[in-house]
């Protein structure tokens, strides 16, 4: 049995070594291969939450059997129920949160239909200037715009996108 938990535990930290270190090297040989393991059916069936819980249970193991008077059986029972309750602590304290704030500042142009954006260099009749768009969460970008209704919008002027049109925003001067 010792055999067992030191195995569960070992592998656990090979793993956990492994991952920091070639984690990404993995990920990018696989080209997403192995993307089925981070399943969106099963969210709390992580590779994290599990290889937690096999490592927890080895380490739980190898301290019940040498500091208690347990037996095997109890032992083993005992061993799984403290690995399921970690594994949980673990999967509602560093991955569910971990997952929650990844946010992605990568946008195209033909999302930025529709937003609000500021005038920030002045828009002639026909020509261009430049608007400064709020895009994801927290960013804002700079991009060149045409006024596309053939009138002058002067610096400052609060704008809407109407369309993007050979990667420049045509936009509209709006009052509010």
């Amino acid at each position: 049995m010792e055999l067992l938990f030191w195995s569960c535990l070992g592998g656990g930290i090979v793993y956990a070594v492994v991952t920091i270190i070639l984690g990404d090297v993995i990920s990018e040989a696989a080209d997403g291969a192995l993307d089925f393991l981070f399943g969106d059916a099963l969210p709390w069936l992580q590779p994290m939450t599990l290889v937690s819980a096999i490592t927890i249970f080895g380490g739980a193991g190898l301290m019940l059997e040498r500091y208690t008077p347990l037996g095997t059986g109890l032992v083993l029972v005992f061993a799984a129920m403290i690995a399921v309750v970690l594994a949980i602590a673990v999967y509602f304290l560093y991955v569910r949160p971990m997952e929650n704030s990844e946010n992605s500042t990568g946008y195209s142009l033909q999302e930025l239909g529709g937003k609000m954006a500021e005038v920030l260099v002045s828009i002639p009749p026909s020509g261009y200037g430049e608007v400064l768009v709020r895009v994801g969460a927290a960013g804002v970008s700079g991009q060149i715009a045409a006024s596309y209704d053939g009138e002058a919008i002067p610096l400052g002027a609060k704008v809407v996108v109407v369309e993007v049109k050979d990667g420049t925003l045509m936009v509209s001067r709006i009052d509010l």
